[in-house]
């Protein structure tokens, strides 16, 4: 479950629910709000004619969206990361090299943050974009993290989100990730078979710190029919650390 506040402020709640709704009806009327919330139109109608004074959305006839006032915020938060500057270039070219959809990828409250993505020439459309959060135990790249993250901050995690099944290949036990956790650190990369999306397979690897702090972590994601036999055991993970580890050193001497 996600962290309490002791004494949380039930109004800014409130607000943040019907941000969070709004994004993921793609834009609603008070009335579709109020029914998605449970909570009365007046109350929904007050919240939203403040979010729109405030900029924060857009009033289409009658239909709300986010704003982009929005990307003020996280563009901002981004740039406050050290990583995305020295990474970008090289996750660019990695996107580049294999074709496929390069990322790189923040921890932050026990999700993966996608900082940067960039699209090689054959790369497929997926369900992420900048600033999308998805699982850790289920991806290379929050596997990635994951196995060199302390075992305390592990166990806290798992007990915090769970480890829901996504698919019919979605690790879903401790004993199983710990197994993955220690193949990972020996070769120094993760896989992800089908594990969070069917039909996607992902290359992971961590960027780590000289005292070997997590940093965040690279990936390539392609189909399954691409990404098979040595492509996926062997040319792409190398292709991976290679780039892994150029941000490495450049993270060092920055």
């Amino acid at each position: 479950m996600t962290k309490q506040a002791v004494n949380p402020v039930h109004s800014l709640e409130t607000g943040f629910a019907i941000v969070q709704a709004l994004q993921s009806l793609d834009g609603a009327g008070v009335t579709e709000l109020a029914a998605n919330l449970e909570l009365p139109k007046s109350t929904v109608h007050n919240y939203l004619s403040t979010l729109e004074q405030e900029e924060y959305v857009v009033n289409t006839d009658g239909t709300y969206r986010l704003g982009t006032r929005f990307l003020e915020h996280g563009a901002y938060a981004r740039s406050q990361l050290q990583i995305y500057d020295i990474a970008r270039e090289e996750v660019d070219k990695l996107a580049a090299e294999t074709g496929e959809l390069a990322n790189l990828t923040v921890e932050e409250h026990g999700y993966g943050v996608y900082l940067h993505q960039s699209r090689g020439d054959q790369a497929v459309n997926v369900d992420s974009y900048v600033g999308t959060r998805v699982p850790l135990y289920c991806t290379a790249l929050g596997k990635a993290m994951l196995a060199h993250f302390p075992t305390d901050r592990v166990d806290e995690l798992i007990d915090r989100h769970g480890l829901p099944k996504n698919t019919d290949k979605t690790l879903t036990s401790r004993e199983e990730l710990e197994a993955e956790f220690e193949a990972i650190r020996e070769r120094g990369f993760a896989f992800d078979d089908e594990e969070r999306l069917p039909g996607l397979r992902c290359v992971g690897a961590p960027i780590l710190s000289n005292n070997n702090r997590v940093l965040g972590a690279v990936s390539v994601a392609g189909p399954t029919n691409r990404l098979r036999d040595n492509k996926f055991r062997q040319s792409v993970p190398e292709r991976v650390l290679e780039t892994v580890n150029v941000i490495e050193l450049n993270v060092t001497y920055a």
